[in-house]
């Protein structure tokens, strides 16, 4: 994955966010405004607020001592060290399983809002080069600074590649890429050659090129934000919440609970997805055209005919299911 940085863009008039789909465009909550608003997004019913500066994302785990709290670099040392226990002990505190309630029937937009209202230079979307293209131009509604991260496995299709650069210049961002370990990429095909994946199955593969990588973007955040949805996979993503304390991954705090998990699009129906692309004009993937719906690594990724699950365009050797 890569991160991206955005610089705040001062809203001039802050209408009430919008909570309905079109009347006759189902579009996840752009009813208040028009494709042609776009350069100048009014739509947002919160006050901007200063971004504070941008950190890299950090490859190992940051030091303890480091700020968490906005600003905090105005404050007196002791004041910032009460200041950023008192923000830690209340994240503690924080009921995100009330949370995903209170937002069960908010739009992507107003989760991404408060998301980033919250977490602010401590949280980025993943962006995997498919149609979670679609947060990162709900983010860019909210007028507010994001970033943006994605996984160079190494073994992306080229068209996947070309999409990156498309984004980045459409949204004038810049992805932060997280690359794999060059030792045990090299260490893993001198031993089991670049297509080991198909006899004894991707998760060696994926656990070297995906999982390690995003586990250090990850300890450099304390929140973030993913396409997932609960259509996706009805056998392992069919109860995910809108938010969530993450329970597989850490953020920079490090232990359970360090890392709060956003997917702003878990009830969101996939053809609205994509009816909020076209009506927005997001670039998407050239793949998409092709075919292809669920896209990740190119040996790993194949198109799907009309009427099958997206996700059996991916690892289709192991389990037909």
């Amino acid at each position: 994955m890569a991160f991206a940085v955005t610089s705040p863009s001062p809203l001039s008039t802050t209408p009430k966010i919008a909570s309905s789909l079109s009347a006759d465009l189902k579009v996840p909550c752009i009813s208040a405004f028009q494709p042609s608003d776009r350069p100048h997004p009014t739509i947002i019913h919160l006050p901007t607020r200063r971004a504070s500066a941008v950190r890299p994302v950090c490859a190992v785990e940051p030091r303890r001592s480091d700020p968490v709290v906005p600003l905090a670099a105005t404050l007196s040392a002791s004041g910032t060290e009460e200041r950023v226990r008192e923000s830690m002990v209340e994240e503690e505190k924080e009921d995100y399983e009330q949370v995903a309630k209170e937002l069960e029937n908010a739009c992507p937009l107003e989760i991404i809002d408060k998301a980033l209202v919250k977490f602010g230079n401590d949280i980025a979307i993943a962006f995997s080069g498919a149609e979670d293209i679609a947060l990162i131009e709900y983010a860019k509604l909210t007028g507010r600074p994001f970033r943006v991260f994605s996984l160079d496995t190494g073994r992306l299709n080229p068209e996947t590649y070309r999409f990156f650069d498309t984004v980045e210049k459409h949204y004038g961002i810049r992805i932060e890429y997280m690359f794999p370990d060059a030792v045990e990429v090299q260490a893993l095909v001198r031993n089991k050659g670049l297509f080991s994946f198909y006899e004894d199955g991707h998760q060696e593969c994926c656990s070297v090129r995906k999982v390690r990588p995003l586990k250090r973007a990850l300890k450099g955040l304390r929140a973030w934000i993913t396409g997932q949805r609960k259509d996706q996979s009805p056998g392992t993503r069919s109860e995910i919440p809108i938010v969530q304390v993450d329970p597989v991954f850490e953020g920079m705090d490090g232990g359970v609970g360090s890392l709060v998990k956003w997917n702003p699009v878990a009830n969101v129906d996939g053809r609205d997805i994509w009816n909020f692309l076209r009506a927005m004009n997001v670039p998407v993937n050239t793949l998409h055209s092709q075919g292809y719906i669920s896209i990740g690594c190119e040996p790993c990724t194949r198109p799907v005919l009309p009427g099958q699950h997206e996700r059996e365009g991916r690892w289709w050797w192991e389990d037909a299911k």
